[in-house]
């Protein structure tokens, strides 16, 4: 077949428009591939950025000020490396300020979990005026840790607070609030539960409301109890939850600061009593940086006390995990029976 001279030259520009879109087809195809794989990355930069301006880059930073000497007036000192670790974990005040940090954290963490549980098992039961129980139980969250403590303080006072008052009408004598140490711990860990039992019970509330009621019906129709239900079904179903309270709860426990703080003002500047009997440990690095100036052992302490969250914070996400996988059988079980009751009412 033989072209003639105009068809040729249609052909010709043809061909080499066709090869002059080539390349541009093959840059748009490359740029949309690199935009489908990088618009995430850039979507979800900024709080990457974020936690890098205020997060990361202060943890690094605490590391730099804990290997070396860091006066809070003078400034930066020489290099010391383990230094200033050797100096705490050889300080016995460090080693008072673990034990009291987590005697309060255990007297507040495993009551507070267990009352907001309750709370939420209770509100998620269809009471009447659910949004008034629900604010109800959020209000001493509202209340500021300064107001909570005075609060407390005064009911706690040994000489006429509400607490030896009560006791007394009941034959007990006064008893030593701010100067025994495991009364004290109770006092304070009763301020901590005060306020943050409440939040824990809503967001509890919330998962709780997410589980399907064909369950609790399944199991109600083969016997099971309120009880039985609650630790069969609620529990295991909002596992995730759970997890997510008992760490925040451990974290937030063991950086403890306003309430021991503030609980007895009047006996060694606040710094957690007389004999530093209820003082934690983010007390004894506040004491360290201001009033002793010595920064660099601050830091160390701060960084001592982030291994010492993160190694308990595991901890807990192990336990609970594992308490939680043990009950999935029984989850997976209730599902079967809810499916089987679904197809005998069919076949009805």
């Amino acid at each position: 077949m033989t072209l003639t001279a105009p068809k040729a030259e249609q052909w010709a520009t043809a061909s080499a428009t066709a090869s002059d879109a080539a390349p541009h087809r093959s840059r748009r195809h490359r740029l949309s591939r690199f935009d489908q794989r990088a618009s995430p990355y850039l979507y979800i930069s900024p709080f990457f950025l974020l936690f890098g301006l205020v997060g990361l880059f202060p943890l690094l930073y605490t590391v730099y000020v804990a290997v070396h000497e860091w006066d809070l007036l003078k400034g930066e000192g020489g290099f010391v490396g383990f230094g200033n670790f050797a100096a705490i974990l050889g300080d016995g005040m460090f080693w008072n300020s673990i034990g009291n940090t987590l005697s309060i954290f255990l007297l507040s963490a495993i009551p507070q979990l267990a009352v907001a549980l309750a709370i939420a098992a209770l509100l998620d039961r269809g009471l009447r005026a659910p949004t008034f129980w629900r604010m109800s139980v959020l209000i001493p969250f509202v209340v500021t840790p300064v107001a909570v403590a005075i609060i407390f303080s005064s009911i706690f006072n040994e000489a006429d607070g509400l607490a030896n008052n009560l006791l007394n009408l009941i034959g007990i004598a006064d008893q030593q609030w701010k100067h025994d140490t495991v009364l004290s711990h109770i006092a304070i860990a009763i301020m901590v539960n005060f306020r943050w039992t409440g939040y824990n019970a809503l967001i509890l509330l919330a998962a709780m409301q997410s589980v399907p009621r064909d369950l609790y019906e399944s199991a109600a129709l083969d016997g099971a109890g309120a009880v039985r239900r609650f630790f069969s079904i609620t529990i295991p179903t909002i596992r995730p939850t759970l997890i997510f309270v008992i760490i925040t709860s451990t974290i937030g426990g063991l950086q403890i600061f306003a309430e021991p703080r503030l609980f007895d003002v009047s006996t060694a500047g606040g710094i957690g009593g007389s004999e530093r009997q209820f003082q934690t440990t983010v007390l004894f690095l506040w004491e360290l940086a201001f009033f002793r100036r010595d920064l660099g052992e601050a830091s160390a302490v701060a960084i001592l006390l982030f291994l010492l969250i993160v190694g308990i914070g595991v901890i807990n996400f192990l336990i609970s995990r594992r308490i939680a996988t043990g009950d999935a059988p029984k989850n997976r079980a209730a599902r079967r029976r809810v499916r089987s009751a679904a197809v005998e009412e069919d076949a009805r």
